[in-house]
């Protein structure tokens, strides 16, 4: 299997398992992915988050993300237990299609690494 294929095929099984546990079967988009992995690792799974709060779960998520990839560093906790990040390295311009595979790559590793999928 391509290296493609494989990503195509992983991406697909992580779709389908979070949509099966988290949307009623609905299929999650990938915004709605990033904005799940920002709910994991803040850690605060059982409390509702206002509009701006949703939008740094987000930006927490691309930050954990891209960590792996030389992007970003965890830097700090603070008291509310948000996770804050320091860019490392600017992020290459990519074209939509290219940005959307780059993330998916990532949310795949992702949960290999937390062993959420194999």
């Amino acid at each position: 299997m391509s290296r493609d294929e494989q990503l195509k095929a992983r991406w697909e099984l992580v779709v389908a398992k979070l949509s099966a546990q988290f949307s009623d079967g609905d299929t999650l988009d990938l915004d709605a992915i990033i904005y799940l992995i920002g709910v994991q690792e803040l850690g605060q799974l059982h409390r509702t988050f206002k509009k701006d709060q949703k939008l740094d779960l987000m930006h927490i998520a691309i930050c954990k993300l891209l960590a792996p990839y030389g992007y970003y560093e965890l830097d700090f906790v603070d008291d509310d237990g948000w996770p804050h990040y320091t860019p490392l390295e600017t992020l290459p311009h990519l074209k939509a299609g290219e940005q959307s595979i780059l993330m998916k790559e990532a949310i795949v590793n992702y949960f290999l690494e937390t062993e959420y999928i194999q």
